[in-house]
């Protein structure tokens, strides 16, 4: 089982590459010739039917981490990791009972109009668009560092032109039309994305059960069926569960005394090697970028850290610890919680609400919205039981994330190989340009209203004219600071993997939104006092948490648990906070808070004073 550089001819990826990119531009057109104003390019003038909307949602939704993450997740953990799934999903229904409606009749462009015309609070307003910043530059870096991985998977150019393309695509369907634009964008990406990952499984299956139908289960540690043969993309510490000799053709050093990578002079100093490497039981190497590394066929292929190797019943086997979690079933039901409550937190998904007519279309949406993502998520875990068959030296590289790209030229003769990596090729980057669209819409209204404008746009304002006033090119000037910023960070490197990321980015959300909307929609004891404290308490430890595992860890023991999962301990602390702050001021309860809390939870139809 060979291994090169990429997983199909370069003029090919690049081919499918420019080919969804331009059919992008083309569809975002439509959204341009017929956006005229500020209402046009927030809210896509709330006229956006049930169905299209829902279609839209779900190419928003389904990003980098869905697309080509959890397929790696479930090579290397095994059964635990369809939480995932499962949670993406399931958070819809949450947000569906206790939301989706509500949050609809409020009137409001953005979360923190929301949050400013529900406590009557300016300094909410400012703390709420800090967070949405926040975790929208937190939801963009996977996206960013998705297509930089993708394209150089698939070409070999460096990660870098991957970043700016997506970035670049981005930036000019905003610019051109806003949210009406990336509507259309978003419902056309979605189908393809499901064509691009179903339609493959047929012909993998196909494949997969003319070899014998191997079970992954049954086989012991991850192993090549045949010659592993690989180049490092990047330099990695390996590491061998049992007595191991590979081949190794580079640079090749000790693991210093600190974990880090040897250095260049002393009794740590790398090693120019062409033979045979030999590793006991636990040894750790590091060895360096470009070094050509092979297996043996049968023999168990090493693990870059911070991936964990595991026997085929761990990884078949529930809250096993399969990936190298410590402490599975906390980090299980943490996990749970950062998935099933933030979903209603993340700015990109309310932000679609708002173009709904109504409450009731709105829920429709949100129900549509549950259909489309199961039917997408039957297939990632699919692509992740053959990688742990045919590409286990994904694991040695520590590049699991690429294993949808690279198994179809593992499988199939070319050349139908070419042709299925080239289709999803496509769909992974149809992947990062909607869900990075819906993302840099939602964080540059924020922006533009709030950091760009002394004024905010007020709930209710009718619609103006971008040639009448200043907003639209204020939207755009902050569309342009949205990608700038994550596109920076993604340039830098991570050892977080892209689902691993993106399930921050909903601790995050889980822990600061999610309680402010529960509680401001459903609680009329909620004060301003109450809702800064929370969101300050849930924001801070979550993004510390963040920080932590994304740049100082990985930690290992219950720190490593706490950090990585931290939703379960942060969420109801930002409840905890948010409650008893509020409950110790309660004279600030906003004076119209009754009638706010009659028009969120009026039947449709209903008549009601938006003057609040």
């Amino acid at each position: 089982m060979g291994s090169s550089a990429t997983v199909l001819h370069p003029l090919a990826g690049g081919l499918a590459v420019l080919l969804v990119a331009a059919a992008t531009v083309a569809v975002g057109s439509i959204g341009f010739r017929l956006s005229r104003t500020t209402s046009d390019f927030y809210v896509a003038s709330r006229t956006v039917s049930a169905r299209w909307n829902a279609s839209a949602i779900g190419g928003e939704y389904l990003s980098a981490a869905s697309f080509l993450g959890i397929a790696g997740l479930v090579l290397a953990g095994g059964v635990d990791m369809l939480w995932f799934p499962l949670g993406y999903t399931a958070g819809y229904l949450v947000l569906l009972v206790l939301v989706a409606a509500p949050l609809r009749r409020s009137g409001a462009y953005t979360l923190p109009d929301f949050a400013e015309s529900r406590l009557a609070s300016r300094p909410v307003r400012m703390v709420s668009s800090a967070l949405v910043v926040g975790i929208g530059w937190l939801y963009l870096l996977p996206q960013f560092q998705g297509a930089g991985l993708a394209l150089r998977t698939v070409t070999g150019f460096s990660p870098t032109v991957g970043a700016a393309l997506v970035a670049g695509v981005v930036v000019l369907n905003v610019l051109a039309g806003g949210m009406r634009s990336i509507t259309f964008v978003q419902a056309f990406q979605y189908w393809l994305k499901l064509t691009a990952i179903a339609l493959p499984v047929a012909f993998l299956l196909l494949a997969w059960s003319a070899d014998g139908a191997p079970n992954p289960a049954e086989q012991g540690l991850p192993s090549g069926r045949t010659d592993v043969r690989t180049t490092l993309p990047a330099t990695v510490t390996l590491v061998a569960e049992v007595p191991t000799t590979l081949y190794v053709e580079g640079e090749v050093g000790p693991v210093t005394e600190d974990g880090g990578e040897p250095g260049t002079r002393g009794p740590d100093a790398v090693t120019q090697l062409n033979g045979d490497l030999r590793l006991a039981p636990g040894e750790r190497v590091v060895v360096r970028s470009g070094s050509v590394v092979e297996v043996p066929a049968g023999q168990p292929v090493p693990h870059a850290e911070p991936v964990s190797a595991s026997t085929g019943a761990d990884w078949a086997q529930p809250l096993s610890g399969a990936g190298g979690r410590d402490h599975p079933l906390y980090a299980t039901y943490s996990l749970v919680f950062a998935l099933f409550f933030g979903t209603m937190g993340l700015p990109h998904v309310l932000v679609r609400f708002y173009t709904n007519p109504d409450g009731r279309a709105a829920r429709r949406t949100t129900a549509v919205v549950i259909g489309l993502l199961g039917a997408f998520y039957l297939f990632p875990p699919i692509y992740g039981a053959l990688g742990r068959i045919y590409t286990p030296d994904l694991l040695l590289t520590g590049r699991a994330d690429t294993v949808v790209l690279a198994l179809p030229g593992r499988l199939l003769p070319d050349p139908w190989g070419e042709l299925v990596s080239a289709l999803l090729v496509a769909g992974a980057f149809a992947a990062f340009l909607s869900t990075s669209s819906g993302l840099v819409v939602s964080v540059a209204g924020v922006l533009s209203q709030d950091l760009l404008h002394k004024d905010a746009l007020r709930p209710g304002h009718p619609p103006v004219r971008a040639g009448a006033d200043t907003s639209v090119r204020r939207f755009r000037v902050a569309t342009v600071l949205t990608v700038f910023v994550p596109l920076l960070l993604s340039l830098s490197t991570t050892r977080v993997g892209l689902a691993d990321t993106v399930g921050l980015a909903f601790a995050l959300a889980a822990s600061t939104f999610c309680p402010l909307l529960v509680l401001g929609i459903w609680w009329r004891g909620l004060t301003a006092p109450g809702a800064i404290a929370g969101l300050a308490t849930g924001g801070a430890t979550a993004s510390a948490a963040v920080t932590l595992t994304m740049f100082g860890g990985p930690y290992d023991g219950w720190a490593g648990a706490l950090l990585a999962q931290p939703a379960a301990w942060t969420v109801p602390l930002a409840f905890a906070v948010m409650v008893g702050v509020s409950l110790l001021t309660k004279r600030r309860v906003p004076a119209r808070v009754g009638r706010i809390m009659v028009r969120l939870h009026a039947p449709e139809g209903v008549s009601v004073d938006r003057r609040a």
